[in-house]
């Protein structure tokens, strides 16, 4: 009798310690599964490094992958996530509209879909989607730019040029939109002139967010268009535009024989920080990656605990089904003027990292 009470006693030992092991509490065996699009871009491997992190300190099993800009590949990372058992998804997309199917597996096996800086589009299986103020972003981006030419001031009218993101991420026309509501008024009372007349988005857009791509949209911007011209400011939404561009501009002299323009930016990547030091970039706007990571853990633990995580927006991302519950983080215009208590005194970077 005695034995089998010692039984029964090490049975329900280890039926607590294997309810342990998958409770909530620090995560348990629950897997979640990271897909981030490229590791081209410094930003996206912060990203992902940061989420891992702190999911796996919390007690998940953590399965991170990159795609390198590979929709195909960003797709059956995806399905092998779904087929290897994961809980949760946290997807920054490729293509926003090009994951409809793959979601419809994951809601077939009860995947909670959490979507990461990019809004994935057209699907209904989209909880919820952690992410800067994009508008914002632009926003910031075209204020520089007005207050760096004095344009409120009457001062112009000054040569720009427009470039923006990649037509499929829907990042690229919140931003694109943000930077011209401030930027339009301007142009409409001539104080910017656009010298190539491309100011619609599909004229101006960059697939893929590729830098080459942009370079060499200026080179020819600059060919066709500047010959007997001065370029004053660009608006590049993104810092790896940015380097691109300035790449162009300064093949043609900008930078020596002539003042360089006002070129804006977006991620605070170690080469445009490095830029704007050097008096090259004007501009980047700071979007720390720790804090987003955390809110886009934090949400795990709420959807898989059946809770509800916090949001501060209901409005704005409609995916086209649904409006996607969503939480805005802060973004910073950053220059030479604020570099180092941004991006130093917040621990982001060190002084080594940026060469100093």
């Amino acid at each position: 009798m005695k034995r089998f009470i010692g039984i029964v006693i090490l049975i329900f030992s280890v039926l607590l310690l294997i309810s342990g092991c998958n409770g909530k509490d620090g995560g348990g065996e629950q897997i979640v599964g990271i897909a981030m699009p490229t590791q081209s871009s410094q930003r996206w491997i912060q990203d992902g490094g940061y989420m891992k992190d702190i999911l796996e300190e919390r007690g998940y099993k953590v399965d991170l992958q990159y795609a390198e800009d590979n929709i195909d590949a960003q797709v059956a990372q995806i399905e092998n996530m779904i087929v290897k058992g994961a809980n949760c998804l946290v997807i920054a997309a490729i293509d926003g509209a090009a994951l409809f199917n793959v979601l419809e597996q994951a809601a077939q096996n009860d995947v909670k879909i959490i979507a990461y800086d990019r809004l994935i589009v057209n699907s209904p299986h989209v909880s919820y989607y952690a992410t800067f103020d994009n508008f914002k972003v632009g926003v910031l981006q075209g204020s520089y730019i007005i207050k760096a030419l004095e344009l409120a001031s009457g001062s112009g009218p000054y040569n720009i040029e427009l470039f923006a993101g990649s037509p499929d991420d829907t990042n690229a026309y919140y931003f694109f939109d943000g930077a011209m509501s401030v930027l339009q008024p301007y142009v409409d009372k001539g104080q910017l002139v656009i010298p190539s007349g491309q100011t619609n988005f599909d004229q101006v857009a960059t697939l893929r967010w590729d830098g080459v791509v942009a370079q060499q949209r200026m080179d020819n911007l600059l060919a066709a268009y500047y010959t007997d011209k001065h370029v004053d400011a660009v608006l590049s939404p993104y810092d790896g535009l940015s380097i691109g561009i300035l790449s162009a501009l300064k093949s043609v002299g900008y930078g020596s024989t002539k003042d360089i323009p006002v070129v804006t930016g977006q991620d605070a990547e170690i080469p445009s920080v490095k830029s704007i030091l050097a008096g090259e970039q004007a501009q980047t706007v700071f979007k720390d990656t720790r804090t987003l990571a955390k809110r886009a853990a934090d949400m795990v633990d709420a959807v898989l605990s059946g809770g509800t995580p916090e949001i501060n927006d209901t409005k704005t991302y409609n995916n086209g089904v649904k409006v996607v519950p969503s939480y805005l983080e802060e973004p910073v215009s950053v220059d030479i003027n604020n570099w180092e208590s941004a991006l130093v005194d917040s621990g982001y970077y060190t002084k080594a990292q940026l060469g100093m």
